[in-house]
């Protein structure tokens, strides 16, 4: 920065600032200050302030915004100053403290200093002289510490004992460098053919890795669907994780193991929020919060009308198939088989009995039913031809309970001797319940109509809606719901949808696991059956959430490549751009930028792990040249690359076993030390 003041004396500053990915409890700040033309007097204030308030989202302005108390401001020696402060809601204590120092090159200056302070802000004034064209360097570095943190008495001594031994800023930077090479060096996905969409992945690979990391994992913090530097959704934590984690567990799956915790430990919960409905196992909250009970509101206000309407979003009992899913895709990929025994399997069970209390045999179809739920197309709360809130038979909830259901049997096989008897005694899971969920996932029922999966029973009966006409009058017609409401109108009325909802099928089952649920469900194979149904919905859907155009592009990419690249650039764009008019100021759409790479690496570089072996089946848009990364296969460390006509995988030297490849039918061992390039025939296996 360069600026000139009233004085007509011209300044330039460099900053530099940074939160360590090395020492989680450390940051720095540092300016650079030359005077240009002037010689003269300076005073810099270091500063704690506990005064801070959430006020980023302006709608929840009116509600409490102050979540700090001050508990003790002091200054700890000459040159560290500390601030302690107590969370209002849940009790805990946070400490920082601030080390200030001024530097001329590598001399130390020692300058005089003055302290003020009040109960929740504390600054320290610092003077010292500046020469025209000489650099004068002021190092502010702040340490945290929490009632949280292991090893930790008072937060506040401990934060001051670290400020006062933490290094200098040079070295300081430099570990936190090395920690972010050994990210990137991990995590990195590398495209050739478009400059601007790997520069936006690899913004997207930053955010994810500042939220996703080792020291926030570890922290029981979840995945906030708006990451961690907005205040939207109240930092709560939705589905968003079924974006996310696929592209950790098999980069990161320790960190992806740590955020899977987060649901184990709040199972006790989701297990009183079922026996609260009557009802048997888990389930998991829609918006979970600290303790994992549901945090959704009940009463939701729309800005076209000013009104309050009701809001059932809460019925979305299918974020425990999100769960559910999680925990077993990330087993499969991994091959943790220890977090199976240990917490997964548990998860998958209680889950299952949930939706197995739920659901009831209609005795007339012969069919097993769900009544009372929402899908994730958050625009349709009931059917307006039936009474009370929620749907009937949404086919995404429906298919994924019958595909849960014969999980849930394989994951009890997969455990450890005399494990799975013990699983079953303790949660008293009788042969004759195993009985009922074999018996779901055969006749749990599926909605049809004009040969499509419906999105839920009675859609058939829904009125078209005038889109060109609601395009012409509105521009952006992404909320629907809101627009037809201050029409005085309901979105339930129409075939509209905010996002993909029976488009979510192919996009978490491949097309072998969808057409072996549907055939184990007596629907005969239909292999236009995917097609028709993504391009039935794609018409209909308004597109009011960042996670929609992710989904379409993922489920198009093996239908319709052009489309499907289209909807990604749309997807890419979505913060960077703020598609949403507003939206990414109060924090970015962590499932997106997530899911972004991820769908890069799974569905245009065709890249999964299935039973132990890594499958390649690339499918790469035109404007990509080539896709590279680095991944794990159940434990061992694998870079694959993938042109068109050829891809290449290499397994490091240091590895301690082999990887087994299946590229279309040729199938081959790649040991360590070892690359194995496979030809593709035009661009496909």
């Amino acid at each position: 920065l360069r600026f000139r003041d009233r004085a007509g004396r011209t300044t330039r500053l460099l900053t530099r600032r940074f939160v360590s990915m090395a020492d989680v409890h450390h940051a720095g700040l540092e300016w650079t200050l030359v005077p240009e033309d002037w010689t003269g007097a300076v005073e810099v204030v270091s500063a704690l302030d506990g005064r801070v308030a959430n006020r980023g989202v302006a709608r929840y302005r009116q509600l409490a915004g102050r979540h700090l108390s001050p508990v003790a401001a002091r200054a700890w020696s000459d040159e560290v100053i500390v601030l302690k402060v107590a969370t209002r809601q849940s009790d805990l204590f946070i400490s920082e403290a601030a080390r200030t120092r001024v530097f001329r090159g590598d001399r130390r200056l020692e300058v005089p200093t003055a302290v003020h302070q009040v109960p929740d802000y504390i600054q320290q004034v610092l003077a010292f002289d500046v020469h025209r064209g000489e650099a004068t360097r002021v190092e502010k570095m702040v340490t945290f510490s929490s009632s949280r943190d292991p090893a930790v008495g008072d937060t506040l001594e401990k934060a001051a004992r670290s400020a006062r031994r933490y290094l200098d800023l040079g070295p300081a930077w430099g570990r936190h460098a090395a920690a972010w090479r050994g990210l990137w060096q991990a995590c990195d996905l590398r495209v050739e053919g478009d400059e601007r969409v790997q520069r936006l992945l690899r913004l997207h690979g930053s955010h994810l890795l500042q939220v996703c990391s080792r020291h926030t994992a570890d922290l029981d913090a979840g995945v906030p669907a708006r990451g961690l530097n907005g205040e939207a959704y109240r930092g709560h934590v939705f589905w968003d994780e079924l974006f996310v984690l696929p592209y950790l567990a098999l980069r990161m799956p320790d960190v992806a193991r740590g955020l899977l915790m987060y649901r184990y430990r709040r199972l006790p919960e989701a297990r009183a929020m079922a026996a609260a409905e009557g009802l048997e196992g888990a389930m998991f909250p829609w918006q979970s919060g600290s303790e994992g009970t549901e945090e959704t509101q009940r009463v939701h206000l729309n800005p076209l009308s000013g009104r309050w309407d009701e809001d059932q979003s809460h019925r979305q009992r299918h974020v425990g198939i999100s769960v559910a899913w999680n925990v077993w895709h990330y087993v499969q990929v991994t091959g943790d088989l220890a977090f199976l025994d240990d917490h997964g399997a548990e998860m998958l069970l209680e889950v299952t009995r949930f939706w197995a209390s739920l659901a009831h045999l209609d005795p007339v179809r012969g069919r097993y039913e769900i009544h009372g739920v929402m899908g994730p197309d958050e625009f349709h709360e009931q059917d307006v031809n039936a009474e009370g809130p929620g749907l009937r038979n949404n086919a995404y909830t429906n298919v994924m309970v019958a595909w849960l259901c014969g999980v849930a049997r394989r994951a009890l096989a997969l455990l450890s001797d005399g494990r799975a008897e013990e699983l079953r005694q303790r949660l008293d899971v009788t042969d004759d319940e195993l009985d009922t969920w074999d018996d779901m996932g055969r006749r749990m029922f599926v909605p049809f109509h004009e040969g499509v999966i419906s999105q839920f029973e009675g859609y058939e009966a829904l009125e078209e809606l005038d889109w060109d006409g609601y395009r012409a009058r509105y521009g952006n017609i992404q909320r629907l719901d809101r627009i037809l409401r201050a029409e005085g109108d309901v979105p339930d009325r129409y075939r509209l949808t905010k996002q993909a909802d029976a488009a979510m099928l192919p996009f978490l089952l491949t097309g072998d696991e969808l057409g072996e649920v549907l055939t184990r469900l007596g629907h005969p194979p239909d292999p236009g059956l995917v097609r028709r149904t993504v391009e039935h919905y794609d018409r209909r859907t308004s597109h009011g959430s960042t996670l929609s155009f992710l989904t379409h592009a993922a489920v198009f990419a093996p239908l319709d490549l052009a489309s499907s690249w289209e909807a990604f650039l749309v997807a890419l764009e979505s913060d960077v751009g703020d598609i949403q008019g507003g939206t990414t100021q109060e924090g970015i759409h962590l499932g997106v930028m997530a899911g972004s790479l991820d769908l890069v690496a799974r569905r245009y570089a065709g890249v999964s792990v299935r039973d132990g072996a890594l499958r390649i089946a690339p499918r790469l848009p035109p404007a990509l040249r080539a896709v590279a990364f680095p991944l794990q296969v159940h434990g061992t460390p694998v870079r694959v690359e993938v042109r068109p006509g050829r891809a290449t995988v290499s397994v490091a030297g240091e590895a301690r076993g082999a990887v087994s490849v299946v590229v279309g039918t040729e199938v081959r061992t790649v040991h360590r030390g070892e690359t194995a390039t496979f030809v593709l025939d035009g661009g496909q296996p």
